[in-house]
This record gives structure tokens, C-alpha cells and sequence, in this order.
């Protein structure tokens, strides 16, 4: 029987309208062109699968979460999304 709260799988449908506007490569990502585009650092690092850490700051809305979805999507790197504003300092210790 399905019901709204026995079915644990969402379908894309049933997302944000955020997430599934969200640019899912860097080809659809608007902005760090300093950064992104062929031979930067960032792209560089991207393309080769050599991000070993990195920590995006800024404003909210800017593109951090979706820029980490791409690296995380493009890369064989092991991706841990925190929220230090829905975490607390114990949880951020944790991870």
C-alpha cells in the first residue's frame, strides 16, 4: 500500500523546484570563472580527480551546495555535506 508517509523514495519529481534547477555540471554552473574555466586551478583540480579538501564560504543562494554536487558527481572524492547553521558543535566535531 503507498501512502504519502510509507514511501521512503523520492522521485525527482517530488524535489525542491531548487534542487531540480540546480546545474548538474560545470558547463551549467553560472560564475568562478577565476576558478573554473579550462586550465584554472579549480577546473584543473576537478578534471584530474585531485581535490583533497575544500571548504566554500559565502553568502546564502551563491552556489555553494551545487558547485560541491558537481565536484562531488565529477570526482571519485568522498563528499560530507555540513550545515554549521543546522549543526550543532558537537555534530561538526564528529564529522
Amino acid at each position: 500500500m503507498n501512502s504519502l508517509f510509507n514511501d521512503n523514495v523520492i522521485s525527482p519529481q517530488n524535489l525542491p523546484l531548487a534542487y531540480r534547477m540546480a546545474p548538474r555540471d560545470l558547463h551549467e554552473y553560472v560564475g568562478q570563472r577565476h576558478l573554473l574555466e579550462d586550465g584554472k586551478i579549480l577546473k584543473r583540480a576537478i578534471d584530474s580527480d585531485r581535490i583533497t579538501s575544500l571548504i566554500l564560504y559565502g553568502p546564502p543562494g551563491v552556489g555553494k551546495t551545487a558547485l560541491a554536487r558537481i565536484i562531488a558527481n565529477r570526482t571519485k572524492a568522498s563528499f560530507h555535506w555540513l550545515n554549521a547553521s543546522t549543526l550543532n558543535l558537537e555534530e561538526i566535531r564528529k564529522n
